[in-house]
């Protein structure tokens, strides 16, 4: 499946596995949670009925534009220009020359990038 054709929940459970959040069983007879980067719940978010329904709990990446330079500060820690070119591709919907230059225009482009793309391109620096 393409990233664009993720839906929001879809690619914030993913970019939340990459980051670290896991979803546990506290027990049998009791339900789920889900667990931050560093593996501790939460105090608000509540133990869930199943393991779907924590998932829902995960940082909303594709619409919170805080958690969405978390992401991308920890994806330019993986690997800077790979980020970049995805952020490109992400707000352009094609990739760029790599003979091209980088202007004001594209560059003040990719600053104003909306939190789904910062998270899109995210994903895709994945590998």
């Amino acid at each position: 499946m393409s990233v664009k054709d993720m839906t929001d929940q879809q690619l914030n459970r993913k970019l939340a596995e990459l980051m670290g959040y896991t979803v546990v069983r506290k027990s049998p007879n009791e339900g789920w949670v889900l667990l931050n980067e560093s593996g501790r719940k939460n105090w608000y978010i509540p133990v869930c009925k199943d393991e779907q329904e924590a998932w829902e709990h995960v940082p909303d990446y594709c619409n919170d534009t805080t958690v969405s330079l978390k992401i991308q500060a920890k994806t330019i820690e993986l690997d800077r220009v790979a980020y970049v070119n995805n952020l490109y591709e992400a707000c352009y919907d094609f990739k760029r020359d790599e003979d091209s230059v980088w202007d004001e225009i594209n560059i003040a482009f990719l600053l104003n990038a909306s939190a789904r793309q910062r998270a899109e391109a995210a994903y895709m620096t994945r590998d």
